[in-house]
This record gives structure tokens, sequence and C-alpha cells, in this order.
């Protein structure tokens, strides 16, 4: 992790109003190699930096984001603990998104002083049997 406790980015989330449509042009077009899908949800590689498209949203004019940059951390709890006390208001608390096979993921999100969307990641993994 960085000098911050905050590790590279995990996931860029682009908020789009047809997920057919986006998934046709980042796969077919772009060429970005898919990961899953799930509902209007969207999962793609882009050298290691997951792409996820967010199906059901409304047409965004020209200058108005619609993202949200995940970074990921070791420890959620204490990096939430550590922000929260440095002025950084989290929306919620730190919670469970999903169950995958291998790990639980679970997510912070907050905004920057301009009102950008961000989130903090942990991909928690089950302890080795002993």
């Amino acid at each position: 992790m960085g000098s911050a406790g905050l590790g590279p980015i995990g996931q860029i989330a682009l908020h789009v109003s047809d997920a057919d449509r986006a998934e046709r042009f980042y796969r077919d077009t772009l060429g970005l190699a898919p990961l899953f899908r799930f509902g209007d949800l969207v999962f793609f590689d882009c050298a290691g930096v997951r792409l996820m498209l967010e199906g059901g949203h409304e047409p965004r004019g020209p200058g108005q984001a619609a993202f949200c940059i995940y970074l990921r951390v070791a420890a959620i709890d204490a990096m939430v603990a550590r922000l929260t006390s440095a002025g950084v208001y989290f929306e919620q608390p730190p919670h469970l998104v999903a169950r995958m096979p291998d790990h639980e993921l679970w997510m912070a999100f907050f905004r920057d002083p301009d009102s950008n969307l961000l989130a903090l990641m942990e991909e928690r993994r089950p302890a080795a049997a002993a």
C-alpha cells in the first residue's frame, strides 16, 4: 500500500444509460477483457484495474461526471477511522457488498471537496487454516 495506507485504484465505476449497449462498446469496439456481468453491472479488466459499468442511469450532458473511483486498502475499518479523524465524512460505515468465492468485498463511500464520489474497498480473505 502507498505511504498513506491507500492502495492502487482497484475499480472505476461509470454510470451508463444502457448496459447492453455499453457492454458491446467496451468489449467489441474497445476490446476490453470481460470479467463478469451481474444484472446491469458489467465488469471488465483494464490491465489490473476493474472497470464497472453501471447501467440504468439517465444520460449525462457534457461536463457532468458520473463515476466513482475505488481505492484498495488492507484494513478498511482502520482506514475509515484514520480518515474520519482527519475530517472525512463517510456516507455509511464500512459494509459488506458481496460474498465472492474466495473473499468478501467491503466498501465505504465518501466525497472529495468537490463532491466527487470515492470509495475504499477491502477484499477480505478467510484466514488460512492452521
